[in-house]
């Protein structure tokens, strides 16, 4: 049985994709331990809730410093003795302690095919908007491991999505998310869970299908 973490800042779209497939056992041995969010109004809550999944907020507003919320936040999740964490969604810059601790044990959804639309100040909105702008003609989602570095990590899974004309970054949102996040990140937890996936040299080799 895989145990995972899945922290939410906001709606928790992509974590109820996840409760979803455990639900129709799409995740086969796959168990959702707890949902933590930094926003006590966050609608991921209230869906971990609904599922009678642990629901946590540690709000850095809370502590003095950063470094405090740091290690309070490790402690909290090293608590529930997770075996993947899942950033769905999640606005906070992950410690080095806590990448150091979950090697590899660390995944994100990204609305975009990396490394396009990535890195410092691409999320939400913004990553779609800048699409457009662009021009660009496919889009998609990815889901890699959590680095150091800002959507650097190596990648598990992408999937494209066509830009149509006449759309709006809200359109593309959601599309973006229909069309891949929710399918792709279910995915890729399922390939964890079945042992599927490892790193090799900064790279996900699939071993074992």
């Amino acid at each position: 049985m895989l145990k995972i973490a899945v922290l939410a800042s906001g709606g928790g779209t992509n974590l109820q994709a996840i409760i979803d497939a455990v639900a129709a056992k799409t995740l086969a041995d796959v168990e959702i331990s707890v949902v933590i969010s930094n926003n006590q109004n966050a609608f991921a809550l209230e869906r971990a809730a609904k599922a009678k999944i642990a629901a946590v907020c540690i709000s850095p507003k809370e502590f003095e410093s950063r470094e405090a919320f740091n290690r309070a936040f490790l402690d909290k999740l090293n608590g529930y003795r997770v075996d993947l964490v899942v950033l769905a969604g999640f606005l906070v810059v992950i410690s080095p302690e806590m990448i150091a601790e979950y090697r590899n044990r660390i995944i994100n959804i990204h609305p975009s095919l990396i490394p396009s639309f990535c890195g410092k100040g691409f999320y939400g909105l913004n990553v779609h908007k800048e699409a457009l702008k662009r021009g660009v003609k496919v889009t998609g989602a990815t889901v890699h491991f959590v680095d150091e570095g800002t959507d650097t990590g190596p990648i598990i899974l992408q999937r494209a999505v066509e830009v149509k004309e006449g759309d709006t970054p809200k359109t593309l949102q959601r599309r973006v998310m229909e069309e891949a996040e929710w399918k792709i990140l279910p995915e890729a937890i399922d390939l964890i869970a079945r042992g599927y996936v490892c790193v090799k040299d900064g790279r996900v080799v699939r071993e074992g299908e």
